[in-house]
This record gives structure tokens, C-alpha cells and sequence, in this order.
């Protein structure tokens, strides 16, 4: 399975045809971790023609009135594709008060919503959040840094990937997105990452 992962920035080539497709091949699912235009979604998911999951950041503020088409948001929700089990937040840690933006006890709470679900269901194969784990790929400024629950969060479940946007970064290849936390593969998607499993 070929998971295009989505966050931050448009990626134009992303949308342009290549030999009469799209530019990349073989995609089988489209994951967006937020801060993208409504849009711009409804336009990968008629590029690729597949299913797309997403989440909200903390600049999407026209998701209500503009709900991108044919793509569906799991904010707080356990979904499965095929036979993976997806599990979304959305939000950054609260700073100015803006839409999506939570402190660490309504992140907390939204997680522990979620238990039963996880519980019935089993340990999710990916997690797709804006803001990061704290210490984990975040940053020290208050609108960036991670939330300390997602890092419970891992512990607690070891899903095999934990995918995140919100932290802008350049990356001379993909390794550099990656970092392994127990053997949760915690992967910075901005831009536009391909996750291959």
C-alpha cells in the first residue's frame, strides 16, 4: 500500500499530469495533516481518484463553509482503510486563542474519548495529528510545540506510524523526517511524504 501523506504547503507537481496521470503513481490513500486549502484537497482526491483523511490545523478556517469534496475529516475518530486502523486529532497547542487550538488537558481528554474505541478495536496502524509529540520533531515557540499526550499516547499503543505536519522543514531526503520513538515511526509529512507499507 502507497499512502501520499499532505501538510502545510500546496505542492503543485503533485497535481500535475505526468503521461496523462497524476504525478505520482500507485497511490492508494491520501492522508492530510492539516494547515492545507479545502481545495487544493478536493483536487488531489479527483488527481488520484482515492479515498482522502483528514485532519484540521490551526490555520484551516474555511473547513465548515468549504468542506473539501469527496474527502472525509476523522478528526477524533478510529477509521479503517483496507485492513489499517487510522486514528486522527486535529489542532495545535493553544497560543492566541485561534480555531483549532487546544491545551494539553482538552488533548488529553479528546485521547482518553478515544479509549474505548482503541480498546475494542486494538492498537491503530497509523495516527495522523497536525502538532506533533512533545520533544518529538516540535519545536520550543508556544504555537509549536508538540503535546505531551500524543508522546503518552505512544507509549501506551506503539502504533507503527505516527504521522504529523505542523512543523515547517526543509529535509535533504526522507530519512531526515523520521524519528523512531519505541518502534513507532513518528514521520514529519510537510510538504508531501509517501509512505510506503
Amino acid at each position: 500500500m502507497n499512502i501520499l501523506i499532505v501538510a502545510d504547503t500546496v505542492t503543485d507537481k503533485l497535481l500535475e499530469p505526468v503521461g496523462g496521470g497524476p504525478f505520482l503513481q500507485d497511490i492508494d490513500l491520501i492522508l492530510s495533516c492539516g494547515d492545507l486549502p479545502p481545495e487544493y484537497l478536493s483536487r488531489l482526491t479527483f488527481r488520484y481518484d482515492v479515498p482522502l483523511l483528514f485532519i484540521l490545523g490551526n490555520h484551516d478556517l474555511r473547513y465548515k463553509t468549504a468542506p473539501p469534496a469527496g474527502c472525509r475529516n476523522i478528526d477524533r475518530q478510529l477509521v479503517t482503510f483496507t485492513d489499517r486502523k487510522i486514528v486522527g486529532f486535529s489542532g495545535s497547542r493553544w497560543y492566541n486563542g485561534g480555531i483549532n487550538q487546544y491545551t494539553e488537558k482538552q488533548m488529553k481528554r479528546f485521547i482518553g474519548g478515544m479509549r474505548f474505541s482503541l480498546w475494542r478495536s486494538g492498537t491503530p496502524d497509523l495516527v495522523i495529528t497536525h502538532a506533533p509529540p512533545r520533544h518529538i520533531n516540535d519545536e520550543e515557540d508556544p504555537c509549536h510545540r508538540g503535546f505531551k499526550g500524543f508522546r503518552r499516547f505512544i507509549d501506551k499503543y506503539n502504533p507503527p506510524y505516527f504521522l504529523h505536519g505542523h512543523i515547517h522543514a526543509s529535509f535533504n531526503n526522507d530519512s531526515e523526517r523520521i524519528s523512531t520513538v519505541n518502534t513507532t515511526q513518528v514521520i514529519n509529512c510537510y510538504g508531501f511524504y509517501v509512505l510506503e507499507i
